[in-house]
């Protein structure tokens, strides 16, 4: 790949904007890069949860997730770019099924809460929200293609699941929301 990011601090930011893929500069409260923020502040987080213990299959899931992720944060670098697509959506319902045919049905709403890495699949389901509420903004104003969006609704979601199966694989069970209890 060479040496391409071989000088981090070009002060060029100092003036409150920031470079697009394109060559372009906006400024750093713009809402594209909001989007790219969150995306990045989620890649972040999984990689906090990916420095847990977890079963391997998950794991492999959450590596190639934060690749998809990073692909993701340069669509949304070069606007009109499209990486993400209907194959990046489909194994994220395969996995979606798959984990969730593990499940035992939910009864009831549950807690972000339980084994440490369960909690922090929580912490990155509520990331990706904010990350999927920017994209959305972004697109409101902009011309996205619709697979960024699609692809964080769908994350959140197995995020959610993989949370009950984290639980599951540290020999917990997911913390039921008690209604009315005597706080």
């Amino acid at each position: 790949m060479g040496n391409r990011l071989s000088k981090i601090a070009t002060r060029t930011g100092d003036d409150g904007t920031t470079g697009l893929g394109d060559g372009r500069r906006i400024g750093k409260d713009d809402a594209r890069i909001a989007a790219i923020g969150d995306v990045d502040e989620l890649n972040s987080t999984l990689g906090v949860l990916l420095a847990e213990p977890l079963p391997d299959d998950v794991r492999t899931a959450l590596v190639t997730i934060q690749h998809d992720l990073f692909d993701l944060g340069g669509e949304l670098c070069i606007p009109g770019h499209t990486v993400l697509d209907d194959t990046h959506l489909a194994r994220l319902d395969r996995w979606l099924a798959d984990y969730n045919a593990t499940l035992p049905p939910l009864k009831e709403f549950i807690l972000p809460a339980g084994s440490r890495a369960a909690s922090l699949a929580h912490v990155c389901r509520t990331v990706c929200r904010r990350a999927e509420r920017s994209i959305v903004a972004l697109g409101r104003g902009d011309t996205l293609n619709d697979a960024p969006r699609r692809y964080v609704n769908r994350l959140s979601d197995l995020l959610f699941v993989l949370a009950r199966v984290l639980n599951r694989a540290d020999g917990g069970a997911d913390v039921l929301w008690e209604r009315g209890r005597v706080r």
